[in-house]
């Protein structure tokens, strides 16, 4: 019996990593992961949506609020994930992994006393629940990183470009081609601010858009001065430029900052590896010696 609850919670397992793989990889269309995992279109799967009503169901079981629900598709989508059910498919993981955990825990304690067992099921369950969101934070994180780092670089490109001539349309897609080797991330998200305005999307709205993709600072305040400029009329060059200036002194600052921390951190390394080594080397020979003439004076 014991052995059959741990296939069952490995299976259950499985399945929610294999549907985090498939169905939220960024790399592939949203109609390749439905029909990767589902064997069916997109288009059959809305026609014949049990599927998505499952997911809708186990979803529903984690009981979420308007707002818990906004925040987690925002930052799906800052994390790369754009997928239109990720969120339900994330939060229905969520939930697979609350029931199947404390069935993987339920073999190793049942030799505890009630009291305890009870406990240790419920922060299983309790583990399976958090663990999903701590691990999509760590995606958020990891993806603005990478997006912030070549941000300061492509803003002084973006500069040339305007004061070269070009127009705000334009200088979004050199830049992107320009990053498309060493800033992908990046370069993405500036060809879909292209995208959008070709589409027909107000450029205002769709540097509002970037900035909900992101949900950095720096992009924010890129996005606020480019609708200033638009709105009033000002010259985009020069308040690029002076935006180019802020964020590089930022960049710079961060990097003083981060070296300020250097020396506290050293310091407790040094204390808590290099001074016991220096302690022993120091006063062991003299405690050899005392120990020795104590010795020496007994007898």
């Amino acid at each position: 019996m014991e052995t059959l609850l741990v296939l069952l919670g490995i299976g259950v397992i499985g399945f929610g990593v294999f549907s985090v793989y498939s169905l939220m990889n960024p790399s592939r269309t949203a109609g390749d992961r439905l029909a990767e995992f589902t064997g069916i279109r997109e288009d059959e799967l809305n026609a014949d949506p049990a599927m998505k009503q499952l997911a809708e169901r186990l979803a529903s079981m984690a009981a979420q609020s308007g707002e818990d629900a906004d925040f987690l598709r925002k930052s799906l989508v800052i994390a790369g994930y754009r997928n239109k059910h990720a969120a339900e498919l994330f939060t229905s993981v969520r939930v697979m992994l609350a029931l199947s955990l404390p069935v993987l825990a339920t073999p190793l304690l049942m030799n505890q006393p009630p009291l305890k067992m009870a406990g240790g099921v419920l922060f299983a369950a309790a583990i399976g629940y958090v663990l999903p969101q701590t691990w999509l934070g760590g995606q958020v994180e990891e993806r603005q990183k990478k997006l912030m780092k070549p941000f300061p670089d492509a803003l002084d490109l973006m500069v040339v470009s305007v004061e070269a001539g070009l127009g705000l349309d334009a200088a979004f897609r050199r830049v992107a081609d320009e990053l498309g080797v060493v800033a992908p991330e990046l370069a993405a998200e500036f060809r879909l601010v292209n995208n959008e305005t070709g589409a027909g999307v107000p450029r205002i709205e769709a540097l509002r858009h970037l900035y909900d993709r992101t949900g950095l600072d720096g992009i924010k305040s890129l996005v606020n001065m480019l609708v200033q400029a638009e709105r009033f009329g000002t010259s985009i060059a020069r308040s690029l430029r002076v935006h180019a200036n802020i964020t590089r002194e930022k960049r710079m600052a961060r990097a003083e900052e981060e070296a300020a921390k250097v020396s506290p951190k050293l310091t407790v390394v040094m204390i808590l590896f290099l001074m016991p080594c220096l302690f022993i080397v120091i006063m062991g020979p003299a405690a050899i010696n005392i120990k020795r003439n104590f010795l020496e004076a007994d007898q």
